[in-house]
Parts: C-alpha cells; sequence; structure tokens
C-alpha cells in the first residue's frame, strides 16, 4: 500500500527522546548556556515556558534570551533583504541573499550562568551568541504557508507586520535555509515541535549518523497534499490522504526546499528532518560528483501531483525561461516541466503550446480584457490542446504555455524551482476572500516562447517512447529528452507474470523513481539494502547507491518512471 509514513531507523546509538521532561534531560548538569535556533514559525514563547518548567522542576534557575526582540528596526529589515525593483512587484521577489546576521544590528550581551543555572537563548539567530549547547527548532515549511495563509504567520524580523506568503516564499526561506544549512555539521541536538507538547528530539551526531547512512541508500520522503480552488479528489479516495480535506490538488511528492524525511521507531516516536539536509552535508553521495559540481547542494529534479479528478482546470501559465529566472529572481537554473499522465483518458485534455495561428498580441488583449474586466475567454483559441492519454509524457520546457484540464492526475517530472507559475488565465476564479484573482501576466507575457508552435510543439514536445533497452520480460524507455533540458524522462515495462528483474546503476548520477502502474517494484542495491516501493510513490536513489536491481511485484503488469540528469 501507499504509505503516508515512510520511516527510517536511527543510526546505532542515536539519541531519540519524546517529551520536555526527555528533551530538557539532554542537558549537561552543570552551569550551561544553550542556544535553541529555528524559523519565525516556532511557538518560542511555548517553547521556552515549557523548557523552563520542567528544568526548574529539576532544581535548575533558568534566565530566558528572546532575540526576536533584538532585530533591526523593521525598515532596516525590509531595505537590507529586498530591493526597489522587488518591493514594486506584487507577486515575486529576486531570492534573497542576505545572511540572517544582517538583520540585527548589534546583539546583546550575556551574562554566563554559574552553579546549575541554565542561559536559554531562543528565536531566529540564536547560534549567534556565545553557547555551550546548540540546539535547532523545527517546524517542516508546510506549516509556515499555513499559517501565513490563514493569517497567524509571521515573517522573519517583521513581527508587527502582516505576513506574506510572497515574503515568506522568496525572502524567508532562502535566508533561513543557509542559515540552517551552515549550522548542520555542529548541531547538538534536533527538535521536531509540530506537537509543541510533545516535541521529539535527536542527538546532532545521531542525526549526522542517520543522514551519512541514508546518503547511500534509498530514499523516500514524507508525501502531502495541500488544497486548492482547482483540486481534485483522487488522492483522497485512492492514497488515503486527508478525506475531510477540501480536495487534494497539489501532492508533494519529492520538493527538495520543503521535503522531509522521517527518522524514528514509531509515530509516536520520530522527528522529520529536511531532505536538503542530506544533499548539504552529503552533496556528492546525493547528486553524484558531475551534478553536484553544475547544482552544488541544490537537489535539481521533483516529482510532484496534480490532481484534478473532480475538480477544474489549472491556470494556463509558463515558467520562467533561464536567462529571466536568473536576473530576475536569482535561480541558477529555471522550471523545466513535463507531465506524466498517471491517469487520463482520450476525452480529458492538457493545454500545450501556441498554435500555428496564434497572434501574441491578440493573446496579450484577451488576457488583459479577462484580467481587467472579467470577459470570459478561451484559451483553445491560442493555445493547443492534446488528450490527456494516461502514460503518455509531455514535455514543457521554460515559456511553453500549458496546463492540465479537468479530470486528469499528473505527475509533474520538473525542475526543482516550483514557485513561479507565471500565470495567464485562471477562468476567472476568485481568490480566497471572493475577489478577482490577480495575475502575473506582464512576467508571462515577458518569457512567453512564440517559436516553438503548432507541429514543432507536436513533435518536439509531445515525444514517443523509444526502447532504450530489454531482458527477459522488460525493457527500459526513453519517454522524453530535449536538449535545452538538463534532465530526462525513461519508463522501466515489466510485463504481466514474467518474473523479471531488470538491472540498473546510477552511474554517478542520482535516479528518482514513481510507479506509475501496476502494484509495485521491489529494490535491491549491490550493497544488500531492500526497498519496497508501491503504486504512485516516489523514490530517491542517491548516486552512491551504484548497481541496484529492479523487481515487479504482483502478477500484472508493472511500469516505473525514472528521472536522472543527462550526461
Amino acid at each position: 500500500m501507499y504509505r503516508l509514513d515512510p520511516r527510517y531507523a536511527p543510526a546505532p546509538g542515536a539519541v531519540l527522546a519524546t517529551g520536555w521532561q526527555a528533551v530538557a534531560a539532554q542537558l549537561p548538569p552543570g552551569p550551561v548556556t544553550v542556544a535553541v535556533d529555528g524559523p519565525p514559525t516556532v511557538d518560542w514563547d511555548g517553547l521556552a515556558a515549557r523548557l523552563t518548567e520542567e528544568l526548574t522542576v529539576r532544581g535548575r534557575a533558568v534566565r530566558t534570551l528572546d532575540l526576536r526582540a533584538h532585530h533591526a528596526p523593521p525598515a532596516t529589515v525590509r531595505r537590507r533583504t529586498e530591493s526597489a525593483e522587488d518591493a514594486e512587484d506584487p507577486y515575486y521577489a529576486k531570492l534573497a541573499g542576505t545572511p540572517l546576521r544582517d538583520l540585527f544590528d548589534d546583539l546583546p550581551r550575556t551574562r554566563p550562568p554559574t552553579g546549575r543555572d541554565v542561559l536559554l537563548v531562543h528565536g531566529p539567530g540564536a547560534a549567534f551568541l556565545a553557547h555551550d549547547v546548540l540546539w535547532y527548532a523545527d517546524l517542516p515549511k508546510r506549516h509556515a504557508e499555513a499559517a501565513v495563509a490563514a493569517g497567524t504567520g509571521r515573517n522573519l524580523g517583521l513581527p508587527g507586520a502582516k505576513a506574506t506568503l510572497r515574503r515568506l516564499f522568496y525572502i524567508d526561506w532562502p535566508v533561513l535555509d543557509r542559515h540552517r544549512d551552515a549550522l548542520a555539521p555542529r548541531l547538538d541536538g534536533w527538535l521536531d515541535v509540530q506537537n509543541p507538547a510533545r516535541p521529539a528530539y535527536v542527538d546532532g551526531t545521531g542525526l549526522r549518523a542517520t543522514l551519512a547512512d541514508l546518503a547511500h541508500r534509498p530514499v523516500r520522503t514524507r508525501p502531502y497534499f495541500n488544497s486548492t480552488p482547482w483540486g481534485g479528489h483522487w488522492a483522497q479516495r485512492r492514497l488515503g490522504f486527508d478525506p475531510a480535506a477540501r480536495n487534494t490538488a497539489l501532492g508533494y511528492e519529492l520538493i527538495a526546499p520543503e521535503a522531509g524525511v522521517l527518522i524514528g521507531t514509531h509515530p509516536g516516536q520520530q522527528v522529520e528532518v529536511p531532505f536538503q539536509l542530506l544533499c548539504v552535508l552529503h552533496p556528492e553521495a546525493m547528486l553524484g560528483p558531475h551534478v553536484a559540481a553544475r547544482f552544488g547542494t541544490s537537489f535539481p529534479i521533483r516529482f510532484d501531483y496534480l490532481d484534478t479528478v473532480g475538480g477544474g482546470n489549472l491556470s494556463v501559465h509558463c515558467h520562467p525561461k533561464e536567462r529571466y529566472m536568473r536576473e530576475r529572481f536569482g535561480w541558477s537554473y529555471t522550471q523545466h516541466e513535463t507531465y506524466y499522465m498517471t491517469l487520463g483518458s482520450p476525452d480529458t485534455r492538457v493545454f500545450l503550446g501556441l498554435r500555428e495561428d496564434a497572434d501574441p498580441v491578440r493573446f496579450r488583449k484577451e488576457i488583459e480584457e479577462a484580467a481587467h474586466d472579467g470577459v470570459p475567454m478561451n484559451p483553445e483559441d491560442h493555445v493547443m490542446t492534446f488528450p490527456a492519454e494516461q502514460g503518455r509524457l509531455f514535455m514543457i520546457p521554460a515559456g511553453t504555455p500549458h496546463a492540465s484540464g479537468a479530470g486528469n492526475v499528473v505527475l509533474e517530472i520538473s525542475a526543482t524551482p516550483y514557485l513561479y507559475s507565471l500565470r495567464f488565465y485562471d477562468w476567472l476564479r476568485p481568490d480566497a476572500d471572493g475577489r478577482p484573482r490577480q495575475l502575473p501576466y506582464e512576467h508571462g507575457l515577458a518569457n512567453l516562447e512564440t517559436e516553438r508552435r503548432g507541429a514543432a510543439v507536436a513533435h518536439d514536445l509531445v515525444q514517443e517512447p523509444r526502447t532504450l533497452r530489454a531482458g527477459h520480460g522488460w525493457r527500459e524507455e526513453l519517454l522524453g529528452a530535449l536538449d535545452e533540458m538538463f534532465y530526462e524522462v525513461r519508463r522501466h515495462v515489466f510485463d504481466a507474470d514474467a518474473d523479471a528483474v531488470a538491472d540498473d546503476d546510477t552511474a554517478g548520477r542520482f535516479h528518482v523513481l514513481n510507479v506509475v502502474e501496476g502494484e509495485g517494484v521491489l529494490l535491491r542495491t549491490a550493497a544488500g539494502e531492500r526497498h519496497t516501493l508501491a503504486y504512485a510513490e516516489t523514490l530517491t536513489v542517491p548516486a552512491a547507491v551504484g548497481p541496484y536491481r529492479l523487481a515487479a511485484v504482483g502478477d500484472a503488469p508493472v511500469k516505473v518512471v525514472k528521472a536522472l540528469v543527462r550526461p
């Protein structure tokens, strides 16, 4: 069955503890300054109060220092993190390159504790102060996004201002990620505070040992779905995701900047740590030497679902071309995508590429009329449509207008940047407050691909599978590759009742796998590791794994898609 909570055992000797009593017990007995760093989404007041209470019960006097009170003034924080050009853009900002330290002027001076006393320094940037013990308290990013969307979240360094997703995505997260990544090699402990009354803790040495092990064997991240106005219900009905949710729209299978890995022994004793830490601490083992040389610690491929079964059409949009992405938004590579139709039919559709007779001037005019006057437009007058046949792959290089229609389940196999949907038209859907939804169509029109259209779209972007190699009862196909895209998509096909086993090899470049048809596969590595992969699950095979074998499970045909960075 599809696992909602894939979990991996901690390394031998790792200390895994739950509850504030057990957490407090991890501090050394003498006078100690403990710095607890982490993102602003954490309930820092609650954390300090609970830890203080537990330490007081143990007979230890506690002084606290909340570093959030020492940020530079809000106007200074804004000036140091955002350019004047960015401030005028209501949709996006260039990824902030500001160090977290620049959000402070003078750091407070502290008086060291004596006897058995504890000085508890907490909040984003706590690690900047002298300390004896360094912990990181974390909430996965989905909590921050939900809090800001609900009006209860906070932006970094701006405690009194209304938080925005724009600032969270493009300023807070880049600043916080770099800070967390720099701390990772020297953390003494990791605190998962998703349950604020019962946190989970793993010691720093044990965490790093566990990640070192996982960087050399297949690993699956914790999946989740969020809801949107166009979302469907396939993931609720087929995979068992939250049946009470409004819908299951965007499924986070492997989106590296937000993905988490569960480390623990059972649901009551586990921590969720960022997948990104694997890449930060072990870039060559995870990505491979050549891929790491090109992308650094950025894991460059993502897998996610777009569920529109019982939902609506996605907006018609495109993604930034590479130069625009680099110069305007600050990414070193751009948001190329593909759509693999996990579920589709000849009666549902995918929008892809400009028609041969499309007129960009008329396209702009109709976009503006829809955005400003609420005049409906027919995207098919401008954008081609194709039957969304199950098992079909659609290539979507940056700048290509596209959308999934209603009634589909798309497995997006794409470059990792994922927050740059430059929307042209969204079917006049209102925003969460019932107002006309504002669309960044000027960004979209600045990136619209007008050269590839008509027959060239069908030829280049809707490719036929080509067999690369085959064995008894199986074959490996190339589903799609383009010169302008740095990755390609392949598929292993296992015949029914064939007892087939396919040999593969990362050959120094990571693979990402997903079972798109059939019961699943069993993966065995040359080192003896075994990992099952069920229908709809996604698995990362680090570059360090090397040779591995796939064996189909069950009597029916099985298909497994694979993505890898091209040589």
